[in-house]
């Protein structure tokens, strides 16, 4: 099987399962255009451990690790299967690569990556495993943890990094009506570094990118994208996923690295709409 990319994919709010707007519709059509996957590997910030784990449930549940929404969200699940024996692959290679992992064979799948799921594949037809978040990663150890995990994509897994181009919920919480300045500032900064290829000035983009503090407080959701980063065959070629800025203040931008399917999904959009 042709080595597959990986993908960052910003995960947005819950609501994102209801109202997929233009991010939504993007991921759909990138799912048409990737190569079919054997399994997915998705890393979210709203599974954070001490040391790695990975779920190794058959039928992983579906988590809704969030209050005050829809209530229609709490009805939605995620029924793909989940894939033990890939599960007992990835701690393997973590391990190889001195991370201390072991397989959960209890956890279900968080919001961070049944949401996005969601679109990307909507017919839950592809297994599905998680590898938690290690509590203390850094930029770095971000993304030798997601280097730990490419060997993966040559075996026709998919690794997605989920997390969020911007991601401050205090601004969030104010439901700002107008897009927030500082939030299309630092995605046209991440776009322009990935679009280059230059994995340095990604791997400082919390310290030099213009409003990185504010549009990450805390530093989780960002992570994700260096996981991806990691887990690439190459940080070129690059594709730029749009999906605008929500709520005021996310961006819901995404990347795949190692691939470029730009023209392939400008076509499957095309299609859709025609």
């Amino acid at each position: 099987m042709e080595r597959l990319p990986s993908l960052f994919i910003s995960h947005g709010a819950p609501t994102y399962a209801l109202e997929p707007g233009l991010a939504g519709a993007q991921l759909n059509a990138l799912g048409r255009v990737l190569p079919q996957p054997k399994a997915v590997l998705v890393v979210s910030p709203h599974w954070m451990t001490r040391e790695a784990q990975v779920t190794g449930a058959a039928s992983p549940r579906t988590i809704h690790d969030f209050g005050g929404f829809d209530p229609a969200l709490y009805d939605m699940s995620y029924p793909a299967d989940g894939h033990p024996a890939l599960a007992a692959r990835a701690v393997e290679l973590l391990r190889a690569e001195g991370w201390v992992a072991s397989v959960n064979p209890d956890r279900g799948l968080d919001h961070g990556a049944w949401v996005p799921l969601m679109h990307l594949y909507p017919n839950h037809d592809v297994p599905v495993i998680q590898a938690s978040m290690p509590s203390r990663l850094d930029a770095q150890a971000a993304f030798k943890y997601g280097r730990a995990l490419a060997q993966l994509g040559k075996e026709g897994v998919l690794v997605v990094g989920s997390g969020s181009l911007t991601h401050n919920l205090f601004e969030f919480r104010q439901q700002s009506e107008s897009q927030a300045e500082y939030a299309g500032a630092f995605t046209a900064w991440i776009r322009e570094a990935v679009q280059a290829g230059d994995e340095d000035k990604l791997l400082a983009a919390l310290e030099n990118a213009p409003h990185a503090a504010r549009a990450h407080p805390t530093t989780e959701h960002f992570l994700p994208l260096l996981i991806a980063l990691g887990a690439a065959p190459s940080a070129l070629p690059a594709t730029v996923v749009p999906g605008g800025i929500v709520h005021g203040v996310l961006s819901m931008e995404s990347y795949v690295f190692g691939a470029d399917v730009q023209l392939n999904l400008e076509r499957e959009l095309a299609v859709r709409h025609a």
